[in-house]
């Protein structure tokens, strides 16, 4: 357990450095101090760093080591941290050992599709998820880390035709200026993604990209910005700074 008088003893400001610590339990990170509105979610076992520490934070800035991505902790949840025995080190992959993995990161979708579920803003941990959540955990869960957003996997990933789509490429929807929803492409025109209710389904679902049958393929059909496929894991700047 860490606590908040350690912290202010090893956290060095404007350096970037300092130690990094674990998550020994799922924890909720925030989009503001406020603590109002979730962000995203680190799973038990993820790497963080702190960012910014004041004498009087309720809410501790810090981004996850994985993804950099940012997020305000609610100070109680020190206690579910831990100092990290080593730092984070990502997996370095070739594009071979990324396309073996798909499969199971697929099978990790459909898994996650067969329980109850409901969409989640903010959401990676399960069983409820958002769009970008439940892409980037399902190629975590096989060692391959992509960045957290949509439009920030969409920037990641190598941009192909969506006549060259295969199984585990990612699609892309939104407005023509970004990325806002993403799916995993499972072939037959199919993929799978967790959607909001305001789009027809309040979860984890398969549609078609051509629209077919039913509203929420529709809605997204004529949303879609694009495809990409997976050619290597997110280096994050944790990994970097060693």
């Amino acid at each position: 357990m860490v606590s908040f008088a350690q912290l202010q003893t090893t956290f060095a400001p404007g350096t970037g450095s300092g130690p990094q610590y674990r998550c020994s339990a799922d924890i909720n990170l925030y989009s503001s101090s406020a603590l109002d509105s979730l962000a995203t979610q680190a799973a038990a076992g993820r790497y963080l760093k702190v960012v910014s520490l004041t004498d009087a934070d309720e809410a501790i800035k810090v981004c996850l080591c994985e993804d950099d991505y940012p997020g305000w902790l609610d100070v109680r949840d020190l206690e579910q941290l831990e100092v990290a025995g080593s730092p984070y080190q990502p997996a370095l992959l070739s594009e071979a050992e990324i396309r073996a993995r798909v499969p199971d990161a697929i099978a990790f979708a459909k898994s996650a599709m067969a329980q109850p579920n409901e969409y989640l803003w903010g959401g990676t941990v399960g069983p409820n998820f958002d769009c970008s959540g439940l892409v980037q955990t399902a190629f975590a869960s096989v060692g391959i880390w992509l960045p957290r957003d949509a439009y920030q996997q969409e920037a990641f990933v190598q941009v192909i035709a969506l006549e060259d789509l295969s199984p585990g490429d990612l699609v892309f929807f939104g407005t023509p200026v970004k990325a806002t929803h993403v799916g995993i492409y499972l072939g037959d025109d199919c993929y799978i993604h967790s959607s909001g209710k305001d789009q027809g389904r309040n979860g984890i679902g398969i549609d078609c990209l051509s629209g077919g049958d039913n509203l929420t393929s529709q809605k997204y059909a004529a949303q879609i910005r694009g495809a990409g496929r997976v050619m290597a894991a997110y280096i994050s700047s944790c990994f970097n700074d060693l």
